[in-house]
Formats: C-alpha cells, sequence, structure tokens
C-alpha cells in the first residue's frame, strides 16, 4: 500500500502528545504504536531507542516541542 509516510510519521508523533509526560528535562510516551513508524522518527532523531524493552520511549527535546505542535495543529479546536 502506498501513503505519505511523513504524514504518517507527524500524526504519530503529534499522538504521542496523549501519552507524553515530562519529568525534569526527559518527555516519556508509551510506545504502543507502529514499529516502523517509531523507528522513521528515531530516525529523524525526534524519539530516542524504540527498540528498549521499556514500555516508553524518550522523546528528545525537538520531538517533545514538535510532538505538542503537531497535535493542536492536527486536534485543536479553534476557538
Amino acid at each position: 500500500m502506498d501513503y505519505d509516510k511523513d504524514r504518517v510519521d507527524e500524526a504519530v508523533l503529534a499522538l504521542l502528545f496523549l501519552t507524553s509526560s515530562t519529568a525534569g528535562t526527559v518527555t516519556r510516551a508509551w510506545k504502543g504504536l507502529s514499529v516502523e513508524v517509531l523507528a522513521r522518527l528515531c530516525a529523524k532523531g525526534y524519539i530516542r531507542d524504540p527498540g528498549a524493552k521499556s514500555p516508553t520511549i524518550q522523546l528528545s527535546e525537538e520531538g517533545a516541542k514538535r510532538s505538542r505542535e503537531l497535535f493542536f495543529q492536527w486536534f485543536g479546536i479553534e476557538s
């Protein structure tokens, strides 16, 4: 199946915002999403080591910021 992988990556990164939390300077999110997409997000520098045994992934500082931006861009309600 052909699809726009960059758009899917953006949507998944946006959805990671829903399950993310920040402690100090580290932001983590649950990683129950497509392994292929998580690998691409890692290659783009937005997350770290999606293959680790932990049930969460660590977002880079840029990834956490972009995740929040994309979430509101895709799913925000304009007032």
